[in-house]
C-alpha cells in the first residue's frame, strides 16, 4: 500500500462458533474476530444457538400459527427456545455405535467383498480384511487414550489431537483426514451411480457401448447427485441426521439377508445355472439353452451359443470358431450351497492380467493357437495383485470416526467414544470375516470373480445369495451408498471449518482490510 494509505485489516472468520481458549492457539485476533461473525450456512446449525437459517425458515413455515398473542411477546418467545441450550443426550449406542457401523458397512461390503473373496481367496481376503481391522483397531485405542486423558471437547477427532498434541500436529492429521472423507465421499457417490445404472435402471443410461460411454454416465449422473446432496446437506445437517436411522436400518436388513440366504442354501440351494464353454464363463444377459444344439419335434436345431461363435449361420455345416468347435458346453450352479465343498475350490488366489478371460480351473479344456477375441466371454477389467486389493478393500475401515465426531452431543464423551468405536469395530470386523468364508463357502469361483454379474443375467452377485430376494440387497446397497455419501459431505466441510478457524493453515485465512 501507498506510504500515505491508513489501512485495518481483520480476519474473515465468519463461522459463528466462538474459538476456545487454548494456550496452543492464538487468539490475539479473537475479540476483534467475534465482531464480524455472523454470516452462517445451515451445514453448522447444530453448532449455533441465534443465527436464523434456511432449516429454521422451513421449521416457521410448517410450524405456523394464528396466536392471539402479540407480534413482539410471539417473536421474543421463539427467540428463547431458539437460544435454549439442549444438554446433549447422546449415549454410546445411539450417538457412536450406530454411525461408525453405517459408516464401515457400505459399498465395498455389497459391490466388491465378493469379487476381492474370488480373486484373493479365502485366505488371503482373510488376511487382508485382518490387516485392515487391526489398523483401525490400533488406531481406535490411540484415539481412546486421548479421549479419556481429559475434556473432550467437541469437534471430533481433529479437537481431540490438536488439544492433545499440539496444533500443527493436528493441522497436519486434519488435513489429511479431510481429503480422506472428501474421496470417500466420492467413493460412495460413484457406487450410487453404479448400483443405480447397472442393476436398477439399466436403461436410465444416457450414453452406450464402450467404457468411455460408462465413465461419461458415471460423471453426468455423478454431478447431479453431487448437486442434490449438498441441497440436502445445505437444507439442515439434522435432516441428514433423521435419514441416518433410515439408511442403517436397509443395511442391517441387507446383511440379515445375506445370513438368511446362507443358511438357505444348506437345504435349498438357489437355481443360478452358469455356461461354460470348455472352462471359459460365458456372459449370459438372458435366458437362453446352455448348449450347442438340441433336439426339437426329432429336429436338431442350433442354439444362440452357435449362432454366436459360428458368424450368425444356424446351419450345423457352419464354419466355426475352433475353440467352440474343440470344446463342450457345460452348465454348472452358479451357487451350490454351504454343504457342496466349493470352500476348499475357493481357498487360494486367482489373481491376473486385464484382458483374461475369467475360467473355471478343475474344468478339461483344449485350448487353441490361434483365435480371436469374442464378446461373449467375460473378462477381467484390471490386472489383480495383493496390495491393489487392500487399497480397495481399506476405504470400507475408516469410518471409525464417526463416533467421534460427534463428540459434543454426546453425554460422556470419555466413556462413548472409546465404548462404542471399539465395539462397533469389532462388530464389522466379525461381519466382514465370517462373510468372506460364507461367501468362498457358498458361490462358484467364476461367479465371485465376475465383478458384474455378467454371468448371473447382470445380478448383483451378492444378490443372487441374499434371501428372501436380491431386490433386498440391491436397495439397501443403494441406501446405504446414499447414507454414507451424505455423511461424508457433511463432515468433510466441518472439519476443514475447525482447522480453518484455528488459523494453522495460512491461506485458509483471509485477511479483510479497509484503507
Amino acid at each position: 500500500y501507498p506510504t500515505n494509505w491508513k489501512c485495518l485489516c481483520f480476519p474473515l472468520i465468519g463461522d459463528g462458533v466462538p474459538r476456545e481458549s487454548s494456550p496452543f492457539i492464538n487468539n490475539s485476533s479473537l475479540e476483534r474476530g467475534r465482531l464480524y461473525e455472523g454470516k452462517n450456512m445451515a451445514l453448522f446449525e447444530e453448532e449455533m444457538d441465534s443465527n436464523p437459517m434456511v432449516s429454521s425458515l422451513l421449521n416457521k413455515l410448517a410450524n405456523y400459527t394464528n396466536v392471539t398473542q402479540g407480534v413482539v411477546e410471539h417473536e421474543e418467545d421463539e427467540d428463547a427456545k431458539r437460544k435454549e441450550i439442549k444438554a446433549p443426550r447422546m449415549g454410546t449406542f445411539i450417538g457412536v455405535y450406530l454411525p461408525c457401523l453405517q459408516n464401515i458397512l457400505g459399498v465395498i461390503l455389497f459391490l466388491r467383498l465378493t469379487w476381492i473373496v474370488g480373486t484373493a481367496g479365502v485366505l488371503e481376503s482373510f488376511i487382508i480384511v485382518f490387516i485392515c481391522c487391526a489398523g483401525t483397531m490400533l488406531t481406535a485405542i490411540s484415539m481412546s487414550a486421548i479421549a479419556t486423558n481429559g475434556v473432550v471437547p467437541a469437534g471430533g477427532s481433529y479437537y481431540m489431537i490438536s488439544r492433545s498434541l499440539g496444533p500443527e500436529f493436528g493441522g497436519a492429521v486434519g488435513l489429511c483426514f479431510y481429503l480422506g472423507t472428501t474421496f470417500a465421499g466420492a467413493m460412495y457417490i460413484l457406487g450410487t451411480i453404479e448400483i443405480l445404472l447397472k442393476y436398477i435402471s439399466p436403461n436410465a443410461a444416457i450414453f452406450h457401448g464402450s467404457e468411455e460411454a460408462t465413465l461419461n454416465n458415471m460423471r453426468v449422473y455423478g454431478t447431479c447427485i453431487v448437486a442434490l446432496m449438498a441441497i440436502v446437506v445445505f437444507v439442515g445437517v439434522k435432516y441428514v441426521n433423521k435419514l441416518a436411522l433410515v439408511f442403517l436400518a436397509c443395511v442391517i436388513l441387507s446383511i440379515m439377508a445375506i445370513y438368511a440366504g446362507v443358511i438357505k442354501t444348506a437345504f435349498h440351494p438357489p437355481d443360478f445355472p452358469i455356461c461354460l464353454l470348455g472352462n471359459r464363463t460365458l456372459a449370459k444377459d438372458k435366458d437362453f439353452p446352455c448348449a450347442k444344439h438340441i433336439e426339437t419335434n426329432n429336429i436338431t436345431v442350433t442354439t444362440q451359443l452357435w449362432k454366436w461363435f459360428c458368424g450368425n449361420n444356424p446351419n450345423l455345416n457352419a464354419t466355426c470358431d475352433d475353440y467352440f468347435r474343440l470344446n463342450n458346453v457345460t452348465e454348472i450352479q452358479g451357487i451350490p450351497g454351504i454343504k457342496s465343498g466349493v470352500l476348499f475350490d475357493n481357498l487360494w488366489s486367482s489373481y491376473s492380467d486385464k484382458g483374461t478371460i475369467v475360467e473355471k480351473q478343475d474344468l478339461p479344456s483344449i485350448p487353441v493357437l490361434v483365435e480371436e477375441e469374442q464378446v461373449y466371454y467375460i473378462y477381467t477389467d484390471i490386472m489383480t495383485y495383493f496390495t491393489m486389493l487392500v487399497g480397495i478393500y481399506f476405504p470400507s475401515v475408516t469410518g471409525i470416526m464417526a463416533g467421534s465426531n460427534r463428540s459434543g452431543d454426546l453425554r460422556d464423551a470419555q466413556k462413548s467414544i472409546p465404548t462404542g468405536t471399539i465395539l462397533a469395530i469389532s462388530t464389522t470386523s466379525f461381519i466382514y470375516l465370517s462373510c468372506i468364508i460364507l461367501f468362498g463357502a457358498c458361490i462358484e469361483g467364476v461367479v465371485l470373480r465376475d465383478k458384474f454379474g455378467q454371468a448371473v443375467n447382470g445380478n448383483l452377485v451378492i444378490g443372487t445369495l441374499a434371501w428372501p430376494s436380491p431386490w433386498v440387497i440391491v436397495i439397501g446397497s443403494f441406501f446405504s451408498t446414499c447414507g454414507a455419501g451424505l455423511q461424508s459431505l457433511t463432515g468433510a466441510p466441518r472439519l476443514l471449518q475447525a482447522i480453518a478457524r484455528d488459523g494453522i493453515v495460512p491461506f485458509l485465512q483471509v485477511n479483510f482490510c479497509v484503507c
